[in-house]
């Protein structure tokens, strides 16, 4: 899918492009390609100039490779974005390349980016800008306000990490925690926890790429402390990861801790049983001893005298561990 967004009137507005044609009657800021098709990506190369990268989307990529400027005035900026899908949260590469100087090409003050899937971050800025006149000014404006919303994304992901570890929470401290239910608890804690990595290593994604704008001299004075701005917000993101890491770690060290407790309970109540018996059994191996000469042998009420007495040696312990509270 091709879309070009243009500016008029101070707002952003979008485009589906479906041919060359279409494309050349345009003069947009923001060319963005969803899953691009070779016949898009000629369609790119043709009018304006510009190829695009076979691994532009590549998620292998070196890290040093992942942020540069082309002899030709082309900056490139490869930046993940965060998904928070409920059962499969995960990140998507984004390739952005943005030719500042290059006034021979008509890709000149146009953005492109390049992604496999839709992304949250980009609905939410295209909502925003038709409803905020002067909201994007130029292509700068429109990379510096996608990492602005990437932030702004993930602090509310983390918003709902607390709410849900918030829940968690009551269902652990409350007490009482079947085997069943640490089970689920753990499992909620788990997904919460990779989604707060996920979140850290995007955040640190983003700082990386806000950081090479500031130092490629890409930004006005406005812009420039626009993106000081993203990277203070990233630094208050990154406190409140590691604030959630270590309730998570609480969590999960709660719960495993009733975990045990749920163990030690049936380990003794195995060892009271065993040493319950232990009476009777002694009992039974003196009497199964094979002398000739024992008095109870010719006794008529040998056996059930013997019975009794293992019955009551049972009894015994078992009444004094009730006394002393061990059966609780």
């Amino acid at each position: 899918m091709l879309n070009i967004f243009t500016l008029a009137n101070g707002r952003l507005f979008q485009e589906e492009i479906e041919s060359l044609e279409e494309l050349t009657r345009f003069q947009p800021i923001w060319v963005d390609l969803e899953a691009p098709t070779l016949e898009e990506k000629r369609w790119i190369k043709q009018h304006y100039g510009l190829s695009i990268p076979e691994d532009a989307m590549d998620e292998d990529i070196e890290e040093s490779a992942r942020f540069y400027e082309e002899d030709n005035g082309e900056l490139h900026i490869r930046s993940d974005f965060l998904i928070d899908d409920d059962e499969d949260p995960r990140s998507v590469r984004v390739a952005f390349i943005l030719n500042q100087h290059n006034a021979n090409l008509k890709s000149r003050g146009v953005l492109f980016s390049i992604h496999d899937e839709d992304v949250p971050v980009f609905r939410l800025l295209r909502m925003r800008a038709r409803r905020a006149p002067g909201l994007i000014e130029d292509a700068k404006e429109v990379l510096l306000k996608l990492f602005d919303a990437d932030a702004e994304y993930s602090a509310d992901t983390l918003e709902n990490i607390y709410d849900e570890l918030e829940a968690v929470s009551k269902q652990v401290l409350a007490g009482d925690v079947t085997d069943t239910r640490a089970g689920e608890v753990l499992a909620a804690i788990a997904r919460q926890e990779d989604l707060n990595g996920r979140i850290r290593r995007n955040v640190m994604d983003t700082r990386r790429a806000v950081s090479f704008m500031m130092r490629s001299k890409m930004l006005n004075s406005e812009q420039f402390e626009e993106a000081r701005q993203i990277l203070r917000d990233i630094e208050s993101l990154d406190n409140h990861t590691a604030f959630l890491f270590d309730k998570i770690n609480f969590l999960m060290d709660a719960t495993v801790g009733f975990i045990n407790i749920n163990q030690n309970k049936i380990i003794k109540i195995f060892s009271v049983a065993s040493v319950a018996l232990l009476p009777p059994t002694l009992i039974a191996s003196v009497y199964g001893m094979n002398f000739k000469f024992m008095p109870e042998l010719e006794w008529a009420y040998g056996y059930p005298y013997v019975v009794a007495l293992m019955v009551a040696s049972a009894l015994g312990p078992m009444w004094y561990f009730r006394k002393r509270g061990w059966l609780k």
